[in-house]
């Protein structure tokens, strides 16, 4: 038989409600702060030198940034010219290197990819490296994410610059190859 009487036992329970809405109080605050934490990070405005990981991902600040609208060849990526193989992943790679070179480079993004890196346009000075990249063929239009940089595309095609003097795979087309064959090769 408990010793506690009504009293007792009301003000317990009085204890036990306070305590049960103050957790779910904290708990609201911290699931609020979390969301807003998570909406925070998706947008980006990012300045400083760039670290050029290859034709449309850079470095800046810590920062992984992918340039929003462009998909560049991929850095193992060969390409062929007049029946000679041509490293066109490593060309786009060193021209969006050279442009940065020396500059520094102001990015500007409200989202991020599924790997985690800001979708951002992104400027050396008064040069958009996106629209860059595109126009001197060392990059393609993502079509399927963007239409921005078609215009760009169209330009560097009829001037035969870059990719499009050459025969090649578009890189998406490549990354999916290539996945193809690694799962073909632990088959």
């Amino acid at each position: 038989m408990s010793t506690m009487g009504d009293a007792g036992r009301l003000r317990a329970a009085g204890r036990f409600d306070r305590t049960v809405r103050g957790s779910a109080r904290a708990f609201a605050l911290a699931a609020c702060a979390w969301i807003a934490l998570l909406c925070a990070t998706a947008t980006a405005d990012v300045s400083g030198t760039a670290v050029i990981i290859d034709g449309d991902t850079i470095d800046v600040g810590g920062e992984r940034i992918r340039l929003q609208g462009i998909d560049a060849p991929e850095s193992r990526q060969h390409c062929s010219v007049g029946g000679s193989d041509w490293s066109c992943g490593e060309s786009a790679t060193l021209a969006l290197e050279h442009e940065a070179r020396g500059r520094t480079v102001n990015c500007k993004g409200s989202e991020r990819d599924r790997y985690g890196r800001v979708l951002a346009v992104c400027f050396a000075g008064d040069t958009d490296l996106n629209a860059m990249m595109v126009r001197e063929g060392f990059a393609l239009a993502y079509r399927r994410y963007s239409r921005e940089y078609v215009a760009e595309e169209e330009a560097a095609r009829v001037a035969r610059k870059g990719l499009w003097r050459s025969s090649s795979v578009e890189p998406w087309k490549w990354r999916r190859s290539g996945a193809q064959r690694a799962r073909n090769d632990r088959q």
